[in-house]
């Protein structure tokens, strides 16, 4: 039989991502499973003309992910389950799937809402759950 002991909530603050870590504090609580929250700040190419202004917007978006996590955080202890968080830097949906296949973190289940804060949004899914569900090797749940 399946058993779920750790579940992965990618964050970005989206209201739908919040609505993931809603159904994960669902599902912890039926499997007595711990969480997991991971944001990835995005990295902005820096070029020696723009140096001060992809600096500063990182700084800002890992103050923004601090924020995020805490947030997480509350909800997760209101509810008795486990927390562990993680901040990661670059591409979202490639970092979700790197966490995952690494053995040690020992992932279970992955759960994620279906549109982030991108602006580039396809006609489904957003692109990073589109890309964690083709990639991973682990069941995902999309929450819209």
């Amino acid at each position: 039989m399946y058993k779920v002991n750790k579940i992965l909530v990618p964050l970005d603050g989206s209201d739908n991502s919040f609505r993931a870590l809603d159904a994960a504090i669902f599902f912890a609580k039926k499997c007595d499973a711990k969480i997991v929250c991971l944001y990835s700040v995005v990295i902005i190419p820096i070029t020696e003309a723009q140096m001060v202004a992809p600096v500063q917007f990182q700084i800002e978006e890992e103050k923004y992910a601090r924020n995020v996590l805490e947030k997480a955080k509350n909800l997760a202890k209101q509810n008795n389950i486990g927390f562990s968080q993680v901040i990661n830097f670059g591409n979202a949906g490639y970092n979700i799937v790197r966490y995952v296949k690494n053995k040690a973190n020992k992932i279970d289940l992955i759960v994620i809402g279906s549109r982030g804060r991108g602006a580039i949004k396809e006609i489904f899914l957003g692109s990073t759950s589109n890309y964690v569900l083709h990639k991973s090797h682990i069941p995902v749940t999309i929450v819209k």
